[in-house]
C-alpha cells in the first residue's frame, strides 16, 4: 500500500476493531465471570454502552480536530497547557505501562496452561520476565518484520474468536445464561462492568489516525460507531458461549486461562488448544504493539510536549530510556499485582482520561457539534464506575486500591517538579 493512500472507512473500521480484540478478552474474562457469574454477557454489553457515551464525545471532537496526540490533544484544545496536560499526559502513558504487565500475565498464564508448566508464582514471573525482555530488545533494534506480521495476528485473533462464538452457540444451556436480577447480583454486575470497560479502549486509535482516514470528518465518527459495535457484538457473544458451555465452577477455577477453558466442551482438546494458542500470539502481539506505539508516543509526549515527527521504532532511539521505563515498570506491575489488580488499574487510569475528554467535548461543544447533554450523562456514568471501582478494590484488593488513590496526587507532585525545571511547554 503506498504511503500516499488514505485509509477507507472498514480500513479504519478494521484497525480499531483490531486493536479492541486484543489481549483483553483473553485476560479479563474469567475475572469478569468470577466478580458477576452468569451476569457476564449483561456486564460486556452495560460496559459497550458506558464505552458508547465516550465514543461520541471522541467523535465529535475526531472530526474536527486531527491530532496524533489522541485524547491528550483533544484536551489540550479545551484547557490548554497547564499543570493538569502534564499529569494526564504521564497518566496516559502510565495506562500503556500497565496494559503491558496485564499483557504478560495473561500471556504467562495461557503458556502455563498450553505447557503443563508448574502453575506458582515463580514461573509466572519468569516468563512476564522473558517475554517484556524479548519484545523491549525488539523495539530497541526496531525489528520491522515483527512489525509487519502485527495485522496477521488480528486476523488470527479474531478467525479464533469469531469460530470459538459460531461453533459454540449451538451448545449453549439456555438455563446457564438466564441472567441474575437480585440486588446483590446486579452490583456485582456494576463492579465488573468497571473492570470490563477496559476491553473496549481501543476505539480511540481512529482519532489518532484521522489525517490518513478519507473524508475524516465523516468517517471518522462513523469509524468509532462501527468498530464499537462489532466488537460489542463478539464480546457477548463470546461470554454467553463461555458462561453456557462450561458450568460456573469450572470456568472460575479457570479464571486465568478461561476462554480456553470454555472452548473444551463443544471442541475438546483442540478448542483448548487453539484458543492458548491464539491467547498467546494476541499477548505476545498487544506487548510489541503497545511498546511500539502507544507507550513511545505517549511518552515522549509527556517528556518533550510535543510528538515524535514520525511514529517508527527509531524514536525510541532519541528517548531510549523511555523504553526502558516503559518495559521495566511494566514488569513491576506484572509481578507484584494480580490479574485484577492490574485490570483495575488500566480501567482507572483510562477512566480519569475519559472524564477529561467527555469535561472537553462539553466545553467545545459549540465549535465541533453534538449534544452536551450526553457527554454530561457520560461524565455520569464514568465517575460512577469508577467510584465502584474503587468501592470493589477496597473491599477485595487493599494493595490497587492504595496504588490507585495514591496514584494521580504522586503524578501531579511529579508533573510539579518535573515542569519546574524543565520548562516544558505542550504545544497544540
Amino acid at each position: 500500500m503506498k504511503k500516499s493512500r488514505k485509509l477507507s472507512l472498514w480500513e479504519a473500521v478494521s484497525l480499531a476493531v483490531g486493536t479492541m480484540i486484543g489481549a483483553g478478552i483473553f485476560s479479563v474474562l474469567g475475572v469478569g465471570a468470577q466478580i458477576c457469574g452468569k451476569n457476564l454477557p449483561l456486564a460486556f454489553f452495560l460496559a459497550g454502552i458506558v464505552a458508547w457515551f465516550v465514543a461520541y464525545a471522541y467523535a465529535q471532537l475526531g472530526k474536527v480536530y486531527i491530532t496524533n496526540a489522541g485524547p491528550i490533544g483533544f484536551i489540550l484544545q479545551a484547557f490548554g497547557d497547564s499543570i493538569l496536560i502534564g499529569v494526564l499526559a504521564f497518566l496516559y502513558w502510565f495506562s500503556f505501562v500497565v496494559s503491558i504487565s496485564l499483557f504478560a500475565k495473561a500471556f504467562s498464564y495461557y503458556g502455563i496452561a498450553l505447557f503443563h508448566l508448574p502453575n506458582n508464582q515463580l514461573t509466572v514471573g519468569i516468563i512476564e520476565a522473558l517475554i517484556i525482555a524479548l519484545f523491549t530488545v525488539l523495539n530497541f533494534f526496531g525489528a520491522k518484520a515483527v512489525g509487519r506480521v502485527e495485522f496477521y495476528i488480528v486476523l488470527i485473533k479474531i478467525a479464533i474468536l469469531l469460530t470459538f462464538v459460531v461453533l459454540g452457540i449451538w451448545t449453549i444451556h439456555p438455563e446457564w445464561i438466564k441472567p441474575n436480577l437480585s440486588p446483590l447480583a446486579l452490583r456485582d454486575t456494576l463492579y465488573a462492568v468497571a473492570i470490563l470497560f477496559l476491553t473496549y479502549m481501543g476505539f480511540g486509535i481512529i482519532t489518532n489516525a484521522s489525517e490518513d482516514i478519507e473524508n475524516p470528518k465523516k468517517n471518522v465518527p462513523k469509524a468509532i460507531y462501527l468498530s464499537l459495535f462489532i466488537v460489542m457484538l463478539i464480546y457477548v457473544g463470546v461470554a454467553l458461549v463461555a458462561i453456557g458451555n462450561l458450568p460456573l465452577n469450572e470456568l472460575l477455577k479457570a479464571k486465568e486461562y478461561a476462554l480456553a477453558e470454555a472452548a473444551k466442551p463443544f471442541l475438546g482438546n483442540l478448542g483448548f488448544v487453539l484458543v492458548s494458542i491464539g491467547a498467546l500470539i494476541s499477548t505476545a502481539s498487544a506487548i510489541n504493539a503497545t511498546l511500539y506505539g502507544g507507550a513511545n508516543v505517549a511518552y515522549v509526549f509527556a517528556k518533550k510536549g510535543e510528538l515524535p515527527k514520525f511514529f517508527e521504532r527509531k524514536a525510541w532511539f532519541s528517548e531510549s530510556e523511555g523504553l526502558y521505563l516503559t518495559a521495566i515498570l511494566g514488569l513491576i506491575f506484572a509481578l507484584f499485582f494480580n490479574l485484577e489488580g492490574v485490570a483495575s488499574l488500566v480501567s482507572f487510569t483510562l477512566l480519569v482520561i475519559y472524564q477529561f475528554v467527555l469535561l472537553t467535548h462539553y466545553k467545545l461543544a459549540p465549535f465541533v457539534g453534538g449534544f452536551r447533554f450526553i457527554s454530561v450523562i457520560g461524565l455520569v456514568l464514568i465517575t460512577t464506575v469508577g467510584i465502584l471501582l474503587l468501592i470493589y478494590q477496597y473491599k477485595t484488593n487493599i494493595q490497587t486500591f492504595y496504588t490507585a488513590i495514591v496514584l494521580i496526587p504522586a503524578i501531579t507532585l511529579f508533573e510539579w517538579f518535573y515542569k519546574r525545571k524543565t520548562k516544558r511547554v505542550f504545544k497544540s
